[in-house]
């Protein structure tokens, strides 16, 4: 058995930075279509996230691998041509529709009661109902307040949902409709047979155990070089069964171990994993980035404390409401308190941080690019700062 590669932790940061689609250069012309799949096809999936503070999650990985784009182009691609469609993967997510048969294992177990307890438990008690609303979908897309009986409800832990809107998230987690988006990031279900293609419907099921280790792969191209952890988080695999298809990709060579300078578990290799000499990147990262949406990776790859403070009080905020990254070469150098003011058209800058050991006048300047890039992308004439949080906001 040959020994495990020793890598640096910069080598590292370059080999999962690489993995990620930060080794490409950025268009030089408006992006496209063609740039947009690139980026799906090295990060696999997209996390959906409600909360538009900034702009909607989805669009923003994207942004921070190609530049300004035109969200409404990744919508199109998702929601119109259906290249793309809605799972739950890495939380919800946007995955490629040739990957639906790879997620089937979890419909199976939501049939079998094991997983969606409470939805489960209205498709027991009211199977009739069930059907009926189905029956209604199959006559054409439609959100759960255009059922004809959307059967109001309340409860503590429904809060104010229908029985219609919880029937149709257990058909959704059951494989037998899929979500479009209309205006406003609204659902509209619609059978999954006109959303995924035929002839990918009519593939063969793969077994759990098969469709675990292609996915856990697939983490594994994605970041490129990783713990165990890191990639049974990646698809939000059960962790018993996925850590034992991960010990299987390594005895069988498909998977191959590193030792990380300053991690404190062994790492695994993706075969086709490279570490560019250079990263070239200054840009602000969504919250649901897969650089860092792993809290513990971030800490591993980058030194990077990060928490989501949208749940804080506002008194026991140590950042802001919504704290964007900023990636400067191979390491993350800051983090900016930011809201997009839409009807002003500017994106307000309430707070702005520096991590340690980093020069100031660089990681000022970092942000100042990465803000007027991310100013236009949402659509604002500037960016402006209110807030007086963080000792970057003076010198900005």
């Amino acid at each position: 058995m040959s020994r495990p590669a020793r890598l640096s932790a910069a080598r590292a940061r370059r080999i999962a930075l690489a993995a990620q689609g930060f080794k490409s250069p950025r268009p030089t012309r408006r992006v496209d279509r063609r740039h947009l799949r690139r980026v799906m096809s090295e990060l696999n999936l997209l996390q959906l996230d409600s909360v538009p503070v900034v702009i909607r999650t989805q669009y923003m990985p994207p942004f921070s691998r190609l530049g300004p784009y035109r969200p409404g182009l990744l919508d199109e691609i998702a929601y119109r041509d259906d290249e793309w469609f809605e799972a739950w993967s890495h939380e919800a997510s946007l995955v490629p529709v040739s990957d639906e048969p790879l997620l089937r294992w979890q419909k199976e177990r939501a049939r079998r009661g094991e997983t969606w307890g409470q939805l489960a438990a209205l498709a027991r008690q009211d199977p009739g109902y069930i059907d009926e609303v189905l029956e209604q979908v199959r006559e054409g897309p439609l959100a759960p307040k255009d059922l004809r009986e959307p059967r109001r409800r309340s409860g503590e832990w429904w809060g104010d949902r229908s029985d219609g809107s919880i029937a149709l998230d257990w058909l959704f987690r059951i494989g037998e409709v899929g979500i479009r988006r209309r205006a406003g990031f609204a659902k509209e279900f619609d059978v999954l047979d006109r959303i995924v293609p035929e002839e990918i419907l009519a593939l063969p099921t793969p077994t759990e155990e098969q469709a675990h280790r292609e996915l856990l792969m697939r983490a594994a191209s994605s970041f490129g070089v990783a713990t165990v952890s890191d990639l049974v988080d990646y698809y939000r695999l059960p962790k018993v069964p996925a850590k034992a298809r991960v010990a299987e990709l390594v005895e069988d060579g498909l998977l191959a171990e590193a030792d990380v300078e300053g991690w404190d578990r062994p790492a695994l290799l993706h075969p086709s994993a490279v570490a560019p000499r250079s990263i070239d990147a200054c840009t602000l990262l969504s919250p649901f980035d897969p650089v860092v949406w792993c809290r513990e990776r971030g800490v591993r790859l980058f030194g990077f404390e990060y928490k989501i403070e949208i749940y804080t009080p506002a008194a026991k905020r140590i950042y802001g409401y919504y704290v964007l990254p900023l990636l400067l070469g191979d390491q993350i150098v800051g983090r900016a308190d930011l809201k997009t003011d839409r009807q002003a058209g500017v994106l307000l800058v309430k707070g702005a941080f520096s991590e340690p050991g980093h020069d100031r006048g660089d990681v000022v300047e970092g942000f100042r690019h990465a803000l007027d890039e991310l100013t236009v992308f949402v659509g604002c004439g500037s960016w402006e700062v209110v807030g007086s949080a963080g000792d970057l906001i003076g010198a900005l």
